[in-house]
């Protein structure tokens, strides 16, 4: 299918390469719109006039909104017919991350509650917040609060997903030690020089 033209005196801007995010939604100016589940992980292009967005793969159209109002952040515009069959999309928000961390234990949520003290908006910490929390599909939820414990304990201010996996990893959160950490490393735990050396130097 070719793009459809614009209507008379209607301006029209293309955008290219937006990625589709794991919820079907894709971001435009700070809203989400739906797409296709069939294309999450993958790349879409839009047209977007002053009333519409439009999703397109290569000349083909996906699906089309109604353009949310500029003064609207943190939005969502979902076509049923995008989302699998029987399923109905509710959007992750603070309070639902919140919850799913209340669940979890005490030191999960602060860990949380640090992640979304960082961003620079609240969606920013979405991603980030869903990461730590989504530890429970993998390892117990017992577990992934005690991780967040540790690393409470240990010299990161904002722990994430990068510092609590390894922590998982390793079984770290079974001994309740606080591994040391290499001041070049960026923020990953590492094993310290004891580890190595067969004991303390």
């Amino acid at each position: 299918m070719q793009p459809l033209p614009a209507a008379p005196f209607e301006i029209s801007t293309w955008s290219y390469k937006r990625k589709v995010n794991k919820n079907a939604h894709l971001v435009w100016a700070k809203n989400f719109y739906s797409v296709p589940f069939g294309h999450i992980g993958g790349s879409v292009d839009l047209r977007v006039t002053d009333t519409m967005l439009e999703v397109y793969r290569n000349d083909e159209r996906l699906t089309s909104h109604l353009l949310l109002p500029a003064i609207t952040t943190n939005q969502y515009q979902t076509n049923d017919a995008d989302l699998p069959e029987g399923r109905s999309w509710q959007a992750w928000d603070r309070v639902r991350i919140d919850d799913w961390a209340a669940r979890m234990g005490p030191a999960t949520v602060t860990v949380i509650g640090k992640i979304f003290e960082a961003a620079s908006i609240e969606e920013a910490g979405y991603d980030p917040a869903l990461a730590v929390v989504r530890l429970s599909r993998r390892f117990s939820p017992t577990r992934v609060e005690a991780a967040c414990e540790l690393a409470l304990r240990g010299p990161i201010r904002s722990p994430r997903y990068a510092h609590l996996r390894p922590i998982l990893d390793t079984g770290q959160d079974k001994t309740g030690n606080v591994p040391d950490r290499s001041e070049a490393d960026g923020g990953g735990y590492v094993r310290g020089s004891a580890y190595y050396a067969g004991g303390t130097r």
